[in-house]
């Protein structure tokens, strides 16, 4: 079984930085992670991804260049680093986990979630 634990989340203006952490226990050596969010009355979107092959990463259009998705898998952690943050990335932000190494950037596609931090952004 696997359990995910996300931290890091916050008050930030614009245009300020957050690193949020996702912490694994179990093994996820070889599984490819994700960052997923939901704002309010929203449904909840795919954000980015790491493969769990050979940690390429894949973002969502609204991130790119701005957000940086890494992992260390001696501390069994993912890291969103979010810059250049806007008040529209306002949302919980959540951390999965899936049982393959290949990305798929939805839903369905991720086996395990973790309970969610909150970043909101002050304009």
């Amino acid at each position: 079984q696997v359990r995910l634990v996300e931290s890091g989340g916050g008050l930030v203006q614009a245009g300020g930085s957050l690193r949020l952490s996702c912490l694994a226990s179990g093994r996820t050596f070889n599984y490819a992670m994700g960052w997923f969010r939901q704002a309010p009355g929203k449904d909840r979107e795919f954000v980015s991804a790491i493969s769990g092959k050979d940690d390429s990463t894949f973002y969502v259009d609204s991130v790119k260049g701005r957000f940086t998705t890494s992992r260390d898998n001696a501390r069994n952690t993912m890291y969103l680093q979010m810059n250049s943050l806007e008040p529209e990335d306002t949302a919980v932000y959540y951390c999965a986990a899936r049982r393959y190494s290949n990305i798929l950037p939805v839903e369905s596609g991720f086996d395990y979630w973790g309970q969610g931090t909150l970043v909101t952004v002050s304009s």
